[in-house]
């Protein structure tokens, strides 16, 4: 009886084409789940970044205060009299103006009183400005302290002959916060200072604000 016949070729599975087709569906279900997965992953950390932004852009940014407006320091040129119950004196004050904020505080024209036993005495002018964002300003101004409308009494009399003279010194510069040239808040620096002039060394000390 004649052999049969063998094929060169090794028989193929009936259902080959079925089993590779099952693979390659499983492996691209699995590679689109990898895909979702990380689409995930990217909008969930793009979430949290978006939230810490807008967390720290409220607490510390969007955070408005109030610029600190205080007298710094001040010399005496040229007038500087003074008796027992009167004086006149010229003095070069300055101011500072120290904003804290992220924006430049913008402030309008300002006048800075000096008093004496709550009379004023002396007066500096302040034109308009701008503090730059988180930075201090420094302004200067000539005052005259004279106690030309002060009454005659012994307070004025004990003080001047201690060789020191007791003021305070009062101002409010209204103005607002600019931040990024689109969000503009209201502001006032305000000034609640105490200070002494100390007539023979012809300085300021012992200044305290609020």
């Amino acid at each position: 009886m004649a052999e049969k016949e063998q094929s060169p070729y090794p028989l193929v599975p009936t259902n080959g084409h079925a089993r590779s087709d099952e693979e390659s569906d499983k492996g691209s279900a699995e590679l689109r789940k990898k895909k979702r997965m990380k689409c995930i992953v990217y909008i969930v950390a793009f979430a949290v970044f978006q939230t810490i932004i807008i967390v720290v852009f409220a607490l510390f940014v969007m955070r408005f205060k109030s610029p600190k407006f205080r007298v710094r320091d001040a010399s005496f040129i040229n007038t500087f009299n003074f008796t027992n119950d009167s004086f006149d004196l010229l003095m070069d004050a300055q101011f500072t103006i120290k904003n804290t904020n992220f924006g430049h505080f913008k402030y309008e024209h300002g006048i800075v009183r000096f008093s004496y036993d709550g009379i004023t005495v002396g007066k500096a002018e302040l034109g308009e400005a701008r503090a730059r964002a988180r930075s201090t300003k420094k302004v200067y101004a000539l005052v005259t302290l004279s106690s030309s409308d002060l009454p005659t009494n012994s307070k004025l009399t004990s003080d001047l002959g201690g060789g020191i003279l007791p003021l305070t010194s009062n101002s409010k510069l209204d103005g607002k916060i600019h931040l990024m040239k689109v969000i503009k808040k209201k502001k006032s620096a305000l000034m609640d200072c105490t200070l002494e002039v100390n007539l023979g060394m012809k300085k300021i000390q012992n200044v305290q604000c609020k």
